[in-house]
Order: C-alpha cells, then structure tokens, then sequence
C-alpha cells in the first residue's frame, strides 16, 4: 500500500497550501504543526486594514474547500492528517477578534491563548463539531469542522481577553 503522503509534491501550489507550505507533513502532530506555521502568517494579515484582513480569512475558507479537496483526491484520502490548510483558516478566524477590537496586533498573550484555544476545539471536537467531522464530506468537510472550531474559538478567546483585561 502506497503512503498518501508520497502522493504530495510540493511544486503542486495545491499540495503546497493545503499542507501548510509542508508543515503538515510533520511525523509528530502535524495539525498542531500546520497552526504552528499559520502564525507568522497570522503576523502579517493582521497588519492589514479590518476588513482587509477578513476578506483574506473568508478567501482562504472558499478556496481552501477547493485546496483540500484537490489534495485529498491527488492523496485518495479524505482529510489526512498531513492536510493542514483547514487549521490556517481556524486559526485565522479565531485571531478575528485583534483586527476588530483594535487590540494591540503584536500582543503575544492573544497569539498564545488563541492557539490554545483553537487547538482545543479542533483536537477534541466537542458537539456539533464533532458531528459535522462525521457527516460532511469532500473539500468542504474538510474546511468546515475547523471553520466551526475557529468561530467557537473566537467566542471564547474574547471572553478569555475580556475576564483577564486584555481589552
């Protein structure tokens, strides 16, 4: 049996987004590793006008659909572990909430919680997320189990932000 991740070739731009430019190809927690690899991006979309920053978050939603399922077709599995793109999207829509409480974009207590926070949600996947992983297939199974995980993620990160003062 062929490994899926021999299938991956990075010189395909769609394999080389949806592994999070090759962060998902991790032996050890590559979904960890992929949101790892969101952050620097995070860093500089968030230096972009508000509105800006949330036409990227819903562009690499959209197009991540077609990414991941380009790449799980090429892989001939749904949702490898090593497809990661769908974590850059949570991640990104978790962060949403530095571009519009105009928060200090560079604080690194938002960039840490956040990634706690949503890595939380996407590891242990508490209802309705877990069912949505379950039921949806294709490109935008993939995508939306984490879009799910990154908005719950946002709501708690601002209650994190609000109870601690961050705000």
């Amino acid at each position: 049996m062929t490994d899926p991740k021999s299938l991956i070739s990075l010189k395909n731009p769609w394999h080389l987004f949806a592994t999070g430019f090759g962060s998902g190809l991790s032996p050890i927690v590559p979904g960890t590793m992929g949101t790892i690899a969101s952050i620097p991006f995070y860093l500089l979309l968030v230096q972009l006008p508000a509105p800006a920053y949330y036409l990227v978050v819903v562009l690499a939603c959209v197009i991540g659909i077609k990414i991941c399922q380009v790449t799980s077709d090429d892989m001939g599995v749904h949702d490898h572990g090593s497809i990661v793109w769908d974590e850059f999207a949570g991640y990104w829509i978790t962060m949403l909430v530095v571009p519009y409480l105009h928060i200090n974009t560079l604080d690194w207590r938002w960039v840490v919680a956040g990634f706690v926070i949503f890595r939380f949600f996407d590891m242990v996947k508490p209802w309705p997320i877990s069912w949505l992983d379950k039921r949806v297939g294709g490109g935008f199974g993939i995508m939306v189990d984490d879009i799910l995980a990154g908005i719950m993620s946002l709501i708690v990160l601002t209650l994190v932000g609000y109870y601690f003062g961050w705000m």
